[in-house]
């Protein structure tokens, strides 16, 4: 590693060290000996060392169960505190030195100049700058939240050391403390007991919020203003919300039993109380600084004449805040009914905050409004009275199963079983009606019951509560047609924007079309709103396809639905649904925004983050506003020096890629018989409902086989084997088939031209730095039967081919050979990822056998440390 990195490798060296001190304490120096015999074997064992790594593996297997979990616990704990400082050496006064751009917007706002875009165009981009960020419970944060606080602990123990200039003493209470925060987790289970509840995951996310977010937005905003009214002369708008929030936990039901009507209700009104309790605080902080005098005459008559005017009105606000929290504490508690439901819109907070606002500008102490006051009006903006907004999404079965009971009760037959022509008939009739449809005495089923109750709750809160309605598996135009006649029958007064979800390759590819068929229809168009919103499925369309045919088919419907809007005059905000792996669309947030279609961020961005990705990206003040930075910055370059459209040859290029790398994926997972039994055994797919990650379930349908498995738990299987399947199964065919037609020279010219094919090139390279061979072959040699060992070696083949043509195609000849820092990322994490691996075979072998409560609670250790090592799994 090189000299720039050495900070990193000081701190990982110390928490390494100190975690032994733990380690001997605890269980005495032969079991330290024996963890860092181990270390020392897997590291020069990924040097190459052959011998090493035969010792490394028979000294695995000999270990007693006790033993397993012992070793496995500290090489999951080394792990985590190697992502503890490297998450911090990103923000660090070092990381900065290295491979950290110091200021993105600054470097875009040059870029942009040097490219004379008018001063005016970046203006009137940087007043639609719309960042949503929708936080999703996907099951892929595997670490518990009481050590993840540990660790941000750590980080700011890490921080301080860094600043320097400490005393002896103070070195040394520093280090204290930093060998109790890591024996604190030592002796703490890593592992949850129970699953947690959709409402665990809501409070969750809100966590996220209060201990990272509330601190980070406020400076990312002020940063921001200063950057453009030094680089451009003005700054935001007094309004402006740059970044908003939005949630899927409590509100994503697709698939989800435990996601219920009341479930999301309580959501919500977890989410104001807890939002009320910081307004509280930043209250109570306000009245502590606003001592003075002097006012406006708006002000002192709402104040009553008070001495301290801004202390008087700022006590009856919290006064207001405070009777509300106590009614939702004792509605969320179900305890007898107390306090008032007084604030239920942020203007109440506002209005107050503004008058005061007001009132010291104009008695000449902008310095003082520009100060807390300004930071909590910068809150109400971006996170509302709510935290997040909630997001909903079901199932379009579900919608049809309603509609169906109801026709059948009605005797007009199965809308289940009508054509399209005949539901979108049915659906626009019923729209433009002004009778109830759905009878009074009628009782559909429980399921129906539950949808239609979903419904309710969403007509019974306010429009501010709520981001948009989200239709999983859409294929056709009477899905969207169908929730929004529920809506209208649930009695909702609001325009609830719905999103259609294109998740499959067909229905990619068939999105224009469904799009088209809404926007030409006259009734669709009385109920569209503001805008349309379509999202994206990166996950299902990757797992349906493989890697390559959907990146090309979510290229390509967002390319014809960004002109087909605008065709016909809709704003189309396109919702990416991508996930933190390659599997599911993941890359660096910046790379895969200026990978897309020319157009598609003019509207805004929304894109979920997901699993422990949102701890990895926010779960830092400094972290957070750091991401922040980095997706204005993306948005703003992708609206103002957009991608060029691909060449038509190109084009034909990328279908040849698609089809032949689609045929192949499909072949192999589909239609090869053996597949199932060998990813089976392979993997430790099944095990993985022992791990209790995330409320939903992993499977739809929990009699079903591979093909109902959802994504995450796809990916996550193969990337605990380190295969990383998904990621690249048929690049290597597809690509060759691309190179045979067009020749390898076309493919280096888009690789160097076309930033969406770069990516797909560089998002593989990762990939390939993660994927490991000999350890896959281990699992293998150990877990499959030997009649199938076959399929797992011309799997492994396949990658060796895949890796050598990337090479090859890369300007460098090598893997991230301009991404030294994620190369070196994955490196620093090898030696103690290895041995979990080869842990996991043991335990996966032995349980296998003759399970027991001490191996499987091994086995999820691993299985926990292998994602920590990964990094992105899900």
């Amino acid at each position: 590693m090189s000299d720039q990195y050495a900070a990193l490798r000081s701190n990982v060296g110390l928490l390494g060290q100190m975690l032994g001190q733990t380690i001997a304490q605890a269980l005495g120096d032969s079991a330290l000996a024996k963890v860092e015999s181990i270390r020392q074997l897997a590291k020069t064992s990924r040097g190459g060392d052959e011998q090493a790594r035969e010792a490394l593996i028979s000294e695995l297997q000999s270990l007693s169960d006790d033993e397993l979990l012992l070793v496995v616990r500290a090489f999951n704990q080394f792990l985590n505190l190697a992502n503890v400082a490297e998450q911090y050496h990103t923000v660090s006064r070092s990381g900065n030195q290295g491979f950290c751009e110091l200021d993105p917007l600054k470097q875009t706002l040059l870029r942009l100049k040097q490219s004379h875009v008018q001063e005016h165009t970046i203006k009137e981009a940087i007043a639609r700058l719309d960042i949503n960020l929708v936080l999703t419970a996907h099951p892929t944060e595997v670490t518990r939240r009481t050590l993840i606080n540990k660790h941000v602990q750590l980080s700011d123990c890490l921080n301080l050391l860094e600043l320097g200039d400490l005393l002896p003493q103070e070195q040394q209470k520093l280090h204290a403390r930093m060998r109790q925060l890591i024996a604190q987790a030592w002796h703490t289970d890593e592992i949850r007991q129970q699953r947690p509840t959709p409402l665990d995951e809501a409070k969750w996310g809100y966590a996220v919020i209060e201990n990272s977010l509330w601190q980070a937005v406020p400076e990312y905003v002020r940063e921001l203003d200063e950057t453009l009214t030094q680089e451009l002369g003005v700054g935001l708008a007094s309004d402006a919300k740059p970044v908003r929030f939005t949630s899927w936990m409590g509100g994503d039901r697709d698939g989800n039993p435990f996601v219920t009507s009341s479930v999301t209700q309580s959501v919500l009104d977890h989410g104001r109380w807890m939002a009320l309790d910081l307004y509280i605080k930043d209250i109570n902080l306000l009245i502590s600084e606003l001592s003075m005098f002097a006012c406006d005459d708006a002000l002192a008559k709402q104040a009553e004449g008070a001495h301290e005017p801004y202390r008087a009105v700022l006590k009856q606000l919290r006064e207001k805040l405070t009777l509300t929290h106590e009614y939702l504490e004792a509605k969320i508690t179900e305890q007898s009914p107390r306090g008032e439901n007084i604030i239920t819109d942020i203007t109440q907070i506002t209005d107050v905050l503004k008058a005061c606002e007001r009132s010291l500008e104009a008695n000449n102490m902008t310095i003082i409004a520009q100060g807390q006051l300004r930071d909590t009006l910068i809150r109400c903006r971006c996170f509302g009275l709510q935290l997040s907004q909630l997001d909903i999404r079901q199932d379009s079965d579900r919608h049809a199963q309603v509609l169906g009971e109801l026709t059948e009760y009605l005797g007009l037959g199965d809308y289940c079983q009508w054509d399209e022509q005949g539901k979108q008939e049915f659906l626009k009739a019923e729209l433009a009606s002004k009778r109830p449809l759905l009878p009074r005495n009628w009782q559909p089923s429980e399921q129906s019951q539950e949808v239609l109750d979903t419904f309710k709750v969403i007509a019974q809160n306010r429009a501010e509560n709520f981001g948009i309605y989200i239709i999983s598996m859409a294929r056709q135009a009477s899905d969207v047609l169908a929730v929004k006649l529920l809506l209208q029958e649930a009695g909702c007064q609001f325009n609830m924007p719905v999103a259609p979800l294109f998740e499959t390759l067909d229905d990619l590819n068939r999105a224009p079309e469904v799009m088209q068929a809404l926007y030409s229809d006259d009734v669709y168009r009385q109920h569209l709103g503001t805008h349309q919103y379509v999202m994206i499925g990166y996950s299902d369309s990757a797992k349906d396809a493989g890697m390559m045919a959907a990146g090309w088919a979510q290229y390509s419907a967002m390319e014809s639905l960004v002109q087909l809007s605008e065709e016909q005059g809709v704003e189309l905000v396109l919702f990416h649904g991508r996930g933190g792996t390659v599997g599911r669309g993941g890359a660096p947030a910046a790379q895969a925004l200026r990978s897309q279609p020319p157009g598609s961020l003019k509207n805004g961005l929304r894109v979920t983050e997901q699993g422990e990705m949102i701890r990895f990206k926010f779960g830092l003040a400094s972290v957070a506003k750091q991401s922040l930075h980095l997706y204005a910055s993306a948005v703003l370059e992708g609206n103002l020096l957009p991608p060029p459209e691909p060449e038509p040859k190109w084009r034909d290029v990328m279908a040849k890629i698609s089809d032949a790398s689609c045929q192949h994926y499909r072949a192999t997972v589909r239609e090869n018989p053996e597949f199932v039994p060998y990813f089976r055994s392979a993997t430790p797919e099944q095990e993985l409902g022992k791990l209790p990650l995330g409320s939903r379930p992993s499977k739809r349908n929990p009699n079903g086989g591979v093909e109902s498995l959802r994504a995450i738990p796809w990916i996550f299987a193969w990337s605990q084997n380190r295969l990383m399947l998904p990621a690249w199964l048929g690049a290597y065919q597809g690509l060759g088939a691309a190179i045979s037609e067009y020749g390898e020279h076309t493919l280096q010219l888009m690789s160097q031209q076309w930033p969406f094919f770069r990516t797909r090139l560089e998002m593989l390279e990762m990939v390939f730095c993660k994927a490991d061979s000999w350890l896959s072959a281990h699992y293998d040699q150990h877990l499959v039967a030997p009649q199938l060992q076959h399929f797992g070696e011309r799997l492994r083949q396949e990658l060796a081919q895949s890796v050598a043509l990337i090479k090859e195609l890369s300007p460098e000849h090598t893997l991230l050979g301009h991404q030294p820092w994620v190369r070196e990322s994955i490196a620093l994490r090898n030696p103690y990822t290895d041995p979990l691996n080869v842990l996991q075979v043991e335990l996966l072998k032995r349980a296998r056998t003759n399970s027991s409560q001490a191996l499987d609670k091994a086995l999820m250790v691993t299985m926990a440390g292998i994602a920590a090592g990964m990094r992105n799994t899900g």
